[in-house]
């Protein structure tokens, strides 16, 4: 299970790391063709906008560790043990309430874009929206990943509010 763990968070790292690199080489085409060669592309600023919006859902959703996430948690930290479990179970039924709840919503925005095609490449915009789809599934897998974890050790304490295992970077 741990080698299967670790395929799956170094293919994420893996695309994440190729849109990254996509991004940066559609933004030094963009920059030369404007400034160099005073030809402006539209098609750059598309791309650049979508594999942003990718990146940073994506990234969010199955990349960074639950402690790499902002959190306002002074609450969490200052709470017995036992609250602390207590807090970490609410917040993880509550997510994936919310977030499974807006699935069906999300969705129907997500597939009324496929009538709407981007100004100069013509891509559906469904297939650019498409991100938040899987970045809320993603979620809702996290999170009820979290709470299992939760809910199978009871004793032992939580290390942060949302106990994944993962291994060590």
């Amino acid at each position: 299970m741990q080698r299967f763990r670790s395929l799956l968070r170094n293919t994420a790292d893996g695309v994440a790391a190729a849109m990254l690199a996509t991004l940066f080489s559609v933004f030094i085409v963009q920059i030369a063709a404007r400034y160099i060669f005073n030809l402006p592309v539209g098609w750059t600023q598309e791309v650049s906008a979508t594999l942003w919006l990718w990146l940073v859902l994506w990234g969010a959703a199955f990349c960074l560790r639950d402690e790499d996430h902002v959190k306002f948690d002074l609450l969490y930290q200052a709470a017995p043990t036992r609250w602390q479990r207590i807090f970490a179970m609410l917040a993880a039924v509550s997510i994936i309430i919310a977030v499974a709840g807006a699935l069906p919503a999300a969705w129907d925005y997500v597939d009324f874009y496929k009538i709407k095609r981007s100004a100069v490449l013509q891509v559906r915009m469904k297939w650019v929206f498409i991100i938040y789809i899987l970045f809320s599934v993603g979620l809702v897998a996290r999170y009820v990943i979290g709470l299992i974890a939760i809910l199978r050790d009871p004793g032992a304490p939580p290390s942060r509010p949302l106990p994944i295992p993962q291994e060590p970077r």
